[in-house]
């Protein structure tokens, strides 16, 4: 059934999105008004009528598309978190993140995206990663490749002799073990930085513009969509122990996902030694 619709509905998807976003998310960019923000569980964690009325649209949408799928969109598992669950079940599974990259949409700044995966027995599937503000659109097929507006995506290796540009996880999502985990980033030989819409980060390392990133938290609908993207472009992504990234969660935090291998060892490593 997966491999069937890998091959006839990913423009479906990307259509899905695109009216989404046109319905729901671009007619309110730079335009919400009072009362269309609200915090969930501080300042920097917020949702807007967009997110919750672009994930109705795309919940409806893509289960439509997959007869027998499921939805796990973020603002349904904030209201139900047993929904979560559906990632670690049977049933293919579309895992959507209406708005990633709220804080910035809600500050007026293009930098935010949709994201939408599509999995099944614990692995993602395809992924479709869209940023209507900046007019761009990427998709992943497992063993298909990388795309970006119908260009194929490479990652490419880090230029040597220059530091490493990681983006990292913001403080406020971090445990205290985690914090000295990525101080261990903060060496000669790495320029890291705070990092944006995770999306968007990914979408950065699959095109060659951004070295890795260093996340410490697991969320599916922020990483599923990514970590394929990535992967398909020729990088690669491990946790603290080295093991693969686990959409179904349990992982071994913070983890790392790099333009290469070689790269995603050394992030991990510089992690290891700082916690």
């Amino acid at each position: 059934m997966i491999e069937e619709f890998l091959t006839h509905g990913v423009r479906d998807v990307e259509e899905a999105l695109r009216k989404a976003a046109a319905a729901e998310v671009t007619p309110r960019f730079r335009q919400l008004a009072e009362g269309d923000v609200v915090e969930k569980s501080g300042p920097h964690d917020v949702v807007t009528v967009a997110d919750r009325r672009a994930e109705e649209q795309l919940t409806r949408d893509l289960a439509a598309l997959l007869p027998g799928s499921v939805v796990v969109g973020e603002e349904a598992v904030h209201a139900d978190p047993k929904i979560y669950e559906a990632i670690r079940g049977e049933a293919p599974v579309w895992i959507v993140d209406p708005v990633d990259g709220t804080r910035q949409f809600v500050q007026g700044d293009p930098g935010f995206c949709m994201l939408v995966a599509l999995a099944a027995g614990g692995e993602v599937q395809a992924s479709w990663t869209y940023a209507p503000a900046l007019d761009e659109f990427a998709v992943a097929v497992r063993g298909q490749g990388a795309w970006l507006d119908g260009r194929r995506l490479t990652s490419g290796a880090p230029e040597a002799g220059k530091p490493l540009e990681v983006a990292t996880s913001h403080p406020d999502f971090t445990t205290e073990e985690q914090k000295r985990a990525l101080l261990g980033l903060w060496t000669e030989g790495v320029a890291p930085r705070p990092c944006g819409s995770a999306g968007l980060e990914y979408l950065a390392i699959a095109k060659g513009e951004l070295d890795a990133v260093a996340f410490s938290w697991e969320l599916a609908w922020d990483h599923a969509a990514g970590l394929l993207l990535v992967a398909e472009a020729g990088g690669a992504s491990q946790t603290l122990t080295g093991e693969p990234f686990r959409i179904a969660g349990g992982n071994a935090l913070p983890f790392t996902a790099a333009r290469d291998a070689a790269t995603a060892r050394r992030v991990v490593d510089l992690l290891a030694a700082g916690a």
